[in-house]
């Protein structure tokens, strides 16, 4: 068993964030927008929930425009991703200021950004916005992914600036019930 020592609350995040920092693009009348996103989570196969701070450009951007692509990066896009979270939409274009590609969405009028290994085409689906805690549920409504790498060198943030990359897969698909498996 591991031997364990209390630690400060508001450092669950560290061991607990749940998924791999991404990009959320929005576009609305004209003005386009990314942001970089850790506090994102499932709700269901095609949910996504996320939350988007009401002081960021991006969170009135998707408001207005119900609409957004989650862009998964890579970790050769850590500095990338590290740079555009600390800039503002409201002050320059972000695709123009990293040299980013925005890619025209199959159904969402939001760009995709080209150099991404994966994005998610979403509507809002419900908000669930409150003073301190405004939530975006998102449907994806298309998806697009490259087919090499099958799993991706994603990063996932730990809090206090550092990044863990993701590694090796195992697979234990063998000790799966056959109903518990997706296709």
């Amino acid at each position: 068993m591991p031997r364990t020592h209390a630690i400060p609350p508001d450092q669950t995040r560290r061991f607990l964030e749940p998924g791999p920092v991404v990009l959320l693009s929005t576009a609305h009348k004209g003005e386009r927008g990314i942001m970089t996103l850790g506090w994102h989570m499932m709700l269901g196969y095609d949910l996504v929930g996320t939350y988007i701070w009401s002081a960021n450009r991006s969170h009135a951007l998707a408001r207005a425009s119900r609409e957004c692509v989650i862009n998964l990066p890579t970790a050769d896009m850590l500095d990338t991703v590290v740079r555009i979270g600390n800039s503002s939409s409201a002050d320059e274009d972000k695709f123009e200021r990293f040299g980013l590609t925005a890619v025209d969405g199959s159904v969402v009028d939001a760009p995709g950004i080209g150099e991404c290994h994966a994005r998610f085409e979403c509507r809002l689906h419900e908000t669930r916005i409150t003073a301190d805690y405004p939530l975006f549920v998102w449907r994806v409504v298309a998806a697009h992914a490259a087919q090499r790498p099958k799993w991706p060198r994603t990063v996932h943030y730990r809090g206090d600036g550092q990044f863990m990359v993701s590694g090796n897969e195992r697979s234990r698909r063998a000790l799966f019930k056959p109903e518990m498996l997706e296709s």
